[in-house]
């Protein structure tokens, strides 16, 4: 799945050594709430874990150069039984604010809702993350609540925003294509 700019490819055991240093980025471990890195071997083990688990994980592609150039993770966290799922974005450092977070997850929903068949996909920001949520709502999503002083940002409490996105909202074509209609 791609566009123009960014694709969606799977989620690859040689690339966790580059997960794990954008991981371990001091911005995206604020954006996230996290306090603590994580050793190298943590998260290779990290990594086998998640393989075995019934989450979709893609890698993040940045196109337009010559070869595709791995720029991020973009997992959902599907709770079947409902039909929905939690939604995780990480980017690199020197791959924000290119307009990759949005498309990504343009790319995600398409998925959820074309291929997975899911009926609604969410995620929680803190909200000192303006840029965060900028992308977030470009791609389709809405705020649906706060929990109060859930969060820290730079080791001060922060509320966090739920927000979410709906099946039936989905406008735009999708970049899956139609296995009833001729190539």
């Amino acid at each position: 799945m791609s566009t123009e700019t960014c694709g969606l490819g799977p989620y690859r055991t040689d690339l966790v050594e580059t997960y794990w240093r954008w991981e371990q980025d001091p911005t995206l471990m604020i954006g996230y709430g996290r306090q603590a890195p994580e050793s190298l071997e943590a998260r290779t083990e990290g990594m086998r874990q998640q393989q075995l688990g019934q989450n979709i994980r893609f890698t993040i592609y940045a196109l337009g150069n010559n070869e595709p150039e791995p720029a991020g993770v973009a997992t959902l966290l599907p709770d079947h039984a409902v039909r929905r799922a939690e939604y995780v974005v990480m980017l690199g450092t020197e791959f924000r604010g290119r307009g990759l977070g949005t498309a990504a997850t343009r790319l995600v929903l398409d998925y959820a809702w074309h291929v997975t068949a899911l009926r609604s996909v969410w995620l929680s920001v803190l909200a000192p993350n303006t840029a965060a949520i900028r992308a977030y709502e470009r791609a389709g999503f809405q705020p649906a609540g706060r929990l109060r002083q859930a969060g820290y940002w730079r080791g001060q409490p922060c509320d966090e925003i739920i927000m979410d996105a709906l099946a039936a909202d989905f406008t735009g074509p999708s970049t899956i294509p139609d296995p009833a209609q001729p190539s």
